[in-house]
């Protein structure tokens, strides 16, 4: 200890009681800068260190926020609404089975949503006969069965959407305490209040403030998905939803602020209405192939079936049975004719269990 001492005492630049003045080769100049081994300490809070406290966004901001939102896409908010006017005055022209059609279709796209995919020929099957193959999985083509009526029809979200969901229990949504109805309440005041909002905007909002609201169920994002198709499509009298993933899902994406949000819904919602717009076309223009082609044909069993095949995308025979209410005999000998005709189409390749659909 004495010979440190003697070394320190003997060095030309006086020892300081501070550690500032004991510089090395790798330090900068300046001795009131930070150390180099601390992150820099600004005003804002700093990013290395943990989410404490927060204070939940209020309904006033909440809604500033999809205003502002809707306003940075007015342009896109009019092309999709221009969009849907055409597909809403389509509709209004077309036969009912038309809304069924996309019904069904739109379901079948938001599949995903509920776990596997499932194939128009199930879910068909199920929406018809309530069929289910051994291996296909019950619950879901049910759920998918309810998103195919409600797509269809029959009173809207804004009637109650406890009714228009079909659940009313308390434990609906796992391990929360409040009620499912005071949940629901609380989202459909929120709507409410976005009334100012253009409907698109506002089914946008409502489809990402679902999860928020504590609405989840084990539908995942299927019951949040058909609830909003129906209120895009609220002020259009042909189009019961306004299509949101026939065009693919990006529509349906939950990441970043409103504004991306609307931005990818606007585009999501255009693509898929221009979808079912070119699936309309090409099934008129098969209604009116088929019309002539099957003129010379009596009895009523060839009209009926042209019918079914123009309300559902897949046929099979027990089902164009059930719909018809012709005999096994008279269906299978139609849809032999119209095959060789080249009106339908045979999709399953086997010689049982088959299904068809129109050559469009």
């Amino acid at each position: 200890m004495r010979a440190e001492f003697a070394y320190f005492a003997h060095m030309k630049t006086p020892v300081s009681d501070s550690f500032d003045d004991m510089r090395g080769p790798y330090d900068r100049d300046g001795a009131q800068e930070d150390l180099w081994f601390l992150p820099a300490i600004t005003d804002d809070v700093p990013d290395f260190l943990p989410p404490g406290p927060q204070q939940h966004p209020t309904e006033a901001s909440v809604l500033d926020d999809w205003t502002q939102a809707e306003a940075c896409n007015a342009a896109r908010l009019a092309r999709v609404a221009g969009r849907l006017g055409a597909l809403d005055e389509r509709l209004k022209r077309g036969p009912e089975g038309w809304r069924q059609r996309l019904a069904l279709l739109e379901a079948v796209e938001l599949s995903w949503t509920n776990g596997p995919r499932v194939a128009p020929d199930r879910l068909a099957l199920w929406v018809a006969l309530r069929v289910a193959g051994v291996q296909d999985d019950a619950q879901a083509l049910a759920r998918l069965g309810w998103g195919v009526r409600r797509l269809g029809g029959g009173p809207g979200p804004d009637a109650g959407l406890a009714d228009f969901l079909g659940r009313h229990d308390a434990s609906a949504a796992g391990d929360m305490s409040e009620p499912f109805g005071d949940r629901a309440a609380a989202w459909h005041d929120l709507m409410q209040s976005g009334a100012h909002l253009h409907p698109i905007s506002r089914a946008c909002m409502g489809f990402h403030l679902w999860a928020l609201a504590g609405l989840e169920h084990q539908g995942g994002a299927l019951e949040a998905a058909v609830t909003a198709a129906r209120i895009a499509a609220s002020d259009t009298d042909g189009a019961v939803f306004a299509p949101l993933a026939m065009g693919g899902a990006s529509a349906l994406r939950a990441h970043g602020p409103p504004e991306a949000r609307l931005k990818r819904w606007c585009d999501g919602m255009s693509a898929a209405v221009l979808t079912a717009l070119r699936h309309l076309d090409q099934i008129d223009a098969w209604t009116l192939r088929a019309d002539a082609a099957m003129a010379p044909l009596s009895g009523r069993t060839p009209p009926a079936l042209r019918a079914a095949l123009t309300n559902w995308p897949l046929v099979s025979a027990p089902m164009a049975e059930s719909l018809t209410g012709a005999s096994r005999a008279a269906v299978q000998r139609n849809l032999a004719w119209m095959e060789a005709k080249g009106l339908i189409r045979e999709m399953t390749g086997q010689g049982r269990f088959r299904m068809w659909r129109a050559a469009v």
